[in-house]
């Protein structure tokens, strides 16, 4: 008889070598598999008991990720749009999902939520920045302006009325970003801040006036998926011609 797990067949009319008796200290392969077989689920065995009473005695739902509860929030106070706000927010959330979640202001949007497109852009003490990479918390006591707040009641922002002027949105998902990013775009270069483009670095007081090389390039970090770029050029090229009194 031939053995299923040997790799070697026997002779014809010979017995099978891992049937014979193997000498004293040696081990067949066959007596081996028997032995580690045996082994393992004895093993097995054993450690059964152990694992359940292990399991019975730890508490319930003691591995389970436990939500956040209201007792880790902080509290923040926030100027938004001119208004005082004292609230309280987890420390994970974010100036993006604050704004729109808690305190409705949707105009603010969420685009890659990773800093990529631009569309979340808002002002931090006339500062532009990624309100999705933001943590609230690390504002606090700051002023923050978003679309919403850049209109004096009924009448528009000047670089508002310039967007619809020539046309600088299509689908307007972007818009409130761009606009919000330029009028920040338009405080940094009156404070002489410099770009990539800027032809000389060295030149103290404001770069003006402002070509479409230094719009296209101080506006790059905001991405128009429709296209609208010439609009938006148009638009923010108008109001940087005006006086700053009357564009703030």
């Amino acid at each position: 008889m031939t053995s299923l797990l040997s790799d070697e067949r026997p002779a014809d009319g010979l017995p099978d070598p891992t049937l014979l008796p193997s000498p004293a200290g040696q081990l067949t392969r066959r007596a081996f598999i028997a032995e580690g077989g045996a082994t393992g689920i004895a093993g097995v065995l054993a450690s059964a008991p152990m694992a359940a009473s292990a399991a019975a005695a730890a508490p319930a739902g003691a591995n389970a990720v436990q939500p956040p509860s209201s007792s880790t929030s902080v509290p923040l106070a926030l100027r938004v749009n001119g208004k005082s706000h004292a609230l309280q927010v987890d420390p994970r959330t974010t100036l993006l999902d604050l704004l729109r979640e808690q305190m409705a202001l949707p105009g603010t949007k969420k685009g890659c939520d990773h800093g990529q497109c631009g569309a979340c852009t808002v002002l931090i003490n006339g500062r532009r920045i990624n309100s999705c990479l933001a943590l609230a918390l690390s504002y606090d006591g700051a002023e923050v302006t978003t679309i919403e707040g850049l209109a004096r009641g009924n009448e528009l922002h000047p670089m508002q009325a310039a967007f619809i002027k020539h046309d600088g949105f299509q689908c307007g998902y972007c818009t409130s970003g761009q606009i919000c990013s330029a009028v920040g775009m338009l405080r940094e270069a009156g404070q002489g801040a410099p770009s990539h483009v800027t032809a000389d670095v060295r030149r103290t007081g404001p770069v003006a006036p402002l070509s479409d090389a230094e719009i296209r390039e101080r506006m790059s970090g905001n991405i128009c998926r429709c296209g609208a770029y010439p609009g938006i050029v148009a638009a923010v090229r108008e109001v940087s011609l005006m006086p700053r009194r009357s564009r703030a």
